[in-house]
């Protein structure tokens, strides 16, 4: 059990947690929203597809999410100009990210913590003052998820259609982030 005032960080993902991923990435919470039964990687994969990340080699960057020392899960940036693969393709601000993230366990799940990895991630990329808006596209069924990012202040902005298929595309802007740290 976690306590309200217990806060979520996120470190740079090392090569030392391609194994911890791996095992992550083929669990049933996750394996639903990334990729489905018929993609679940193998180690091979997951270093293939991470290890590029983790050196720097990609636009991508790559976290684990911490809570009281012990990893809870994985987030990832990503400058949506020229992403790629037929992501983002109408982008043209240098400053959008986009994000992903997924909890490691099942049984965190409801519990606030995937909204406290969001505004931690979300106030990590705006400490840069080249971000000017964040954007996160999950699954139209994907109910969880959606309700996390609205109340880690995302926005839904409509439907679009991404190399994954339909999406719910969600924003947060540099505006109404520094908004609603001045509220508080």
């Amino acid at each position: 059990m976690t306590n309200s005032n217990d806060s979520v960080t996120l470190r740079l993902m090392t090569e030392h947690d391609l194994a911890m991923l791996y095992e992550w990435l083929n669990r049933s919470h996750i394996v639903e929203w990334w990729g489905g039964e018929e993609a679940r990687p193998t180690l091979a994969d997951v270093q293939e597809q991470y290890l590029p990340s983790v050196l720097a080699q990609e636009s991508v960057t790559p976290y684990i999410a911490m809570l009281n020392g012990e990893p809870i899960g994985y987030a990832q940036s990503y400058v949506a100009l020229g992403s790629g693969d037929g992501w983002w393709e109408e982008e043209t601000d240098p400053g959008v990210r986009g994000i992903d993230q997924s909890l490691a366990n099942a049984s965190q799940l409801g519990k606030g913590l995937g909204t406290k990895l969001v505004r931690a991630l979300v106030e990590l990329l705006f400490n840069d003052p080249e971000v000017t808006k964040i954007q996160t596209d999950p699954s139209p069924s994907n109910l969880r998820a959606i309700r996390c990012y609205e109340k880690a202040g995302f926005e839904r902005q409509g439907t679009v259609t991404t190399p994954d298929g339909p999406a719910v595309y969600m924003v947060q802007t540099r505006q109404a982030f520094e908004r609603t740290r001045s509220d508080a």
